[in-house]
């Protein structure tokens, strides 16, 4: 695996690994503050020390500090590490130390010197801000705030001042930290794209030469044949059709994004196999559609992903294969039929048609009457349960059309809200 960097690539089992840390040199830039503010508070409370009422205090509280700061770089070397238990015990620490202040100095009250961390606390804030982004950075500078008014005894242009430093601060650096952890995403998911598609042409250009000119063969040379060698020649041609379907589809595979536990970077795991999803999990329904193609299907779909809960698409998808069932049955096995995907901001729409004979008026009702329920639980039955629509449109002697409308954000028990 590649080390800390814009990103990389490499292949864990079965999965390809893409990994961004352009987050990693913030926390870099955290460690070596704190060391730095360690060294300013030390030198503040030496040029100082003759203030001191009581410099015991401040001399322990310093030792305890430096000791806390060295032992806990590795804590602060990426998010990983920077545990939420972590950062209250860090940030105690530091409100401890504004709060010892007037202990060790009597005066500190009513003068607007420093505190005994002095500028260390907003190293504690900056690790909210690099772990939780801004609503953690504001959580933490408030309290900070809430120490130096208790500090002061009461509030005062200084102190507000230094407040409002630290909140803004460590606000827009937790926004930033968020943006840039939604461009690692996106990054990521061109990385991915961009791979994938080297992939499926070398694919395509292996699979040309190799496999789709043999099945090409024994098509023709089985229709020449005949007998059963035509039937061997027309399976071979099935799955020719369907061969390049999956080759030039497009379709990009399911991805995950987590966090490496080792780096504290963005990862997006791209499974090579199929796994199960939870229903939560969102599928592109081409992958689900796309096997039904072939020399008697055709399927039309967009060029972006189709993306809907899995549970929906995978209900759709079995709606998709009633109407085709009912065509090969109804239709005749010459009947061609054809699959259109449409891709509506509120819904996502599948169009399955074929030029078979129709079916009669009042047909589907006496097959209803008859038990055989086919159509209208195959198929009207799980969109109904999606919250969606099934639509027949047929004419005798013009074929059949079966509309399926699905909304993104679905109604129904068998999907999940987007």
């Amino acid at each position: 695996m590649t080390g800390a960097g814009t990103g990389g690539v490499h292949m864990a089992g079965r999965e390809r690994v893409v990994r961004m840390s352009v987050e990693q040199p913030l926390w870099r830039a955290l460690t070596a503050y704190r060391v730095l503010t360690l060294v300013y508070a030390a030198l503040l409370a030496g040029f100082g020390h003759a203030k001191y009422e009581r410099p015991w205090v401040a001399v322990a509280f310093l030792g305890i500090l430096a000791l806390w700061t060295l032992a806990t770089l590795p804590r602060v070397a990426n998010a990983a590490s920077c545990t939420k238990r972590f950062l209250g015990l860090d940030l105690t620490v530091a409100l401890t130390g504004v709060l010892l202040t007037p202990l060790a100095d009597f005066d500190a009250q009513h003068m607007d010197g420093p505190t005994l961390p002095s500028i260390w606390t907003a190293g504690s804030v900056l690790a909210f801000a690099l772990k939780g982004g801004w609503r953690w950075a504001a959580f933490a500078s408030t309290l900070v705030a809430v120490a130096n008014v208790v500090e002061r005894g009461e509030p005062s242009e200084d102190t507000f001042h230094n407040v409002v430093l630290v909140w803004v601060a460590s606000i827009a650096i937790g926004y930033v930290v968020e943006v840039a952890r939604a461009s690692e995403r996106t990054l990521a998911r061109a990385l991915e794209i961009e791979a994938a598609t080297r992939e499926r042409e070398r694919l395509a250009r292996d699979i040309h030469d190799s496999v789709l000119q043999v099945l090409a063969m024994v098509q023709r040379r089985g229709t020449a044949l005949g007998g059963e060698a035509a039937e061997l020649g027309r399976m071979a041609g099935e799955q020719e059709v369907a061969l390049r379907t999956l080759v030039s589809s497009g379709l990009v595979p399911t991805t995950r994004v987590s966090e490496d536990s080792a780096e504290g970077a963005v990862v997006r795991a791209v499974a090579t196999d199929e796994p199960d999803e939870p229903e939560s999990a969102e599928t592109d329904l081409r992958a689900l559609l796309a096997p039904h193609a072939g020399s008697r299907v055709s399927f039309a779909e967009p060029g972006a992903p189709v993306v809907l809960p899995a549970g929906a698409a995978r209900e759709l998808a079995a709606a998709v294969s009633a109407a085709l069932d009912n065509v090969r049955v109804h239709a005749g096995p010459d009947a061609q039929a054809w699959i259109l995907v449409e891709d509506e901001p509120d819904e996502v729409i599948v169009t399955v048609r074929d030029d078979g004979p129709g079916i009669p008026e009042g047909r589907l009702d006496q097959a209803e009457g008859e038990g055989r329920l086919g159509v209208a639980l195959s198929i009207r039955g799980r969109l109904r349960d999606l919250g969606g629509t099934a639509e027949l449109i047929s004419v005798p002697g013009q074929g059949t059309e079966v509309e399926l409308k699905v909304p993104k954000v679905s109604r129904g028990k068998a999907g999940t809200t987007r």
